[in-house]
């Protein structure tokens, strides 16, 4: 299977692709799976138990409640979030459960989702294991699904030679300009005059130019809303750290006012007379999509929950700060993202519980310098070196939230991030894109770093900042 740009840019909730959006497609699955080889009418239970990094950190990544919605038949893009709360809250009472339109099972979550922190299936740290029975208690099926990142799920499968195995990297063989890495990216771009040309030829395999276009601005469109409910809410996050929700009152203090239009979030008179005045707004601009995320909220995975607020951060100060910006410019500056990202899906990993947080935070900020170093009018050979400079300087990032919560230092660090992504957009703009470290090499490093880190630092609560926290 090719990945599209849209496979990477997907609408979801938060508060994690890994840990949530990744769990409720699984779920779905399995009950679509049931259907299809007719065995949904005859189950009257199900189980689910959640190894490795999900059983470590899913009951504050909210995984319990993504395999219910999803056994629900729910989908993250589609999920009417507002009624989550009450759905879930009804079912922990009831322990009556409808799966996607068909029987009404018995389903206790407190006996049938198990979470094994310290006993992770074979291919992956986030693995699922699904189990139907029937009305009698016999096993009926059992499947295993692992969330990779990024909200994209595979199956276990069995090989021809018996042994287990997965497919994780993309096939682009069925593409018109296939590329596996950063110099095949770049002779591409030559050829074919960007990076964003590159990746607009690729998904004409799947639709037209104008469904492309339509499709990137809808996800803007996305990006911008969620931004825009982020600075006009208050409260606390959910979770016992019961951190506050700072977007809404940093807007204010920068001049903002309310209501929000539906346009989204516009700079106030004055925005740019203190020139890093600019910085604050970008800041406010992760924080915003980061809290949204932290609540549960709608966003766009790009290329994870966890670094959702990275990319929006950095089209905002595009279409907000840059003169000339346009729609055809969010649409080069996704197209452009969304190679970077591929090369990390297909040669590394976008999975915080695999290889830290350089995987989502990291692989995030690459995507956006490249991307916006295009739009502000850098070569390819620019674009590729801002994408390097973004992964270098986050080379080693470990992923330990506090609590299992997708908050501290999660919402912080999009902020940051989106604020090197501008700087290592810049930096390659003042260069003639020769460097010495090229892409493929520090995707490289990323991925052996990941494989030497700890696994207490992968997403596990149990390393870092996880653990002083809570013993100060």
């Amino acid at each position: 299977m090719a990945v599209s740009v849209f496979d990477l840019f997907k609408v979801g909730i938060g508060p994690s692709s890994s840990h949530t959006v990744g769990p409720m497609r699984a779920a779905k699955l399995f009950v679509d799976y049931l259907r299809q080889v007719g065995l949904l009418d005859r189950t009257a239970r199900l189980s689910c138990a959640l190894h490795g990094s999900l059983g470590a950190t899913g009951k504050g990544h909210g995984s319990d409640t993504a395999v219910m919605l999803g056994l629900m038949g729910e989908a993250p893009d589609t999920v009417d979030v507002d009624s989550v709360p009450q759905r879930i809250a009804e079912l922990r009472a009831q322990h009556r459960l409808a799966l996607a339109g068909g029987p009404v099972v018995d389903f206790d979550p407190a006996r049938d989702i198990e979470f094994y922190a310290l006993q992770p299936l074979p291919l992956h740290a986030n693995g699922m294991r699904f189990t139907a029975f029937d009305a009698h208690g016999a096993e009926l099926v059992q499947r295993v699904y692992y969330s990779v990142g990024g909200g994209f799920v595979v199956s276990e499968q069995l090989a021809t030679d018996g042994s287990r195995q997965q497919a994780i990297a993309p096939d682009t063989t069925v593409l018109p300009l296939p590329f596996h890495s950063g110099a095949e990216l770049l002779v591409l771009a030559r050829q074919h005059g960007s990076i964003a040309a590159v990746m607009r030829i690729n998904e004409r395999h799947w639709r037209t130019d104008a469904d492309i276009d339509a499709g990137l601005l809808a996800i803007w469109r996305v990006m911008q809303a969620c931004v825009a409910r982020g600075c006009a809410t208050e409260g606390a996050l959910p979770g016992w750290l019961k951190v506050r929700r700072r977007a809404a009152d940093w807007y204010q203090r920068l001049g903002g006012t309310l209501p929000i239009p539906a346009t989204g979030v516009q700079l106030p008179p004055g925005a740019r007379a203190d020139p890093l005045q600019l910085l604050d707004w970008v800041n406010l601009f992760a924080l915003a999509v980061n809290e949204e995320n932290a609540a549960g909220g709608r966003v766009v995975t790009a290329p994870t929950n966890g670094a959702a607020g990275i990319i929006p951060a950095a089209l905002h100060y595009y279409t907000r700060f840059v003169p000339g910006a346009s729609d055809a410019g969010v649409i080069d500056f996704l197209l452009t993202a969304g190679a970077i990202g591929l090369l990390y899906k297909e040669n590394a990993s976008i999975s915080g519980a695999e290889v830290g947080c350089q995987g989502e935070v990291g692989v995030a900020c690459s995507m956006a310098a490249a991307g916006l170093c295009a739009v502000l009018g850098g070569t390819p050979e620019q674009v590729e070196n801002a994408a390097e400079i973004g992964m270098e300087h986050h080379l080693g990032l470990t992923c330990d939230p506090v609590g299992g919560l997708v908050q501290v230092p999660c919402i912080e660090r999009n902020a940051i991030a989106s604020v090197q992504a501008l700087n290592a957009a810049r930096m390659a703009l003042n260069g003639d894109g020769r460097h010495i470290v090229s892409l493929d090499q520090v995707i490289k490093t990323m991925r052996d770093t990941g494989a030497d880190m700890q696994t207490k630092y992968k997403e596990t609560a149990r390393g870092g900042l996880a653990v002083n926290i809570v013993e100060c």
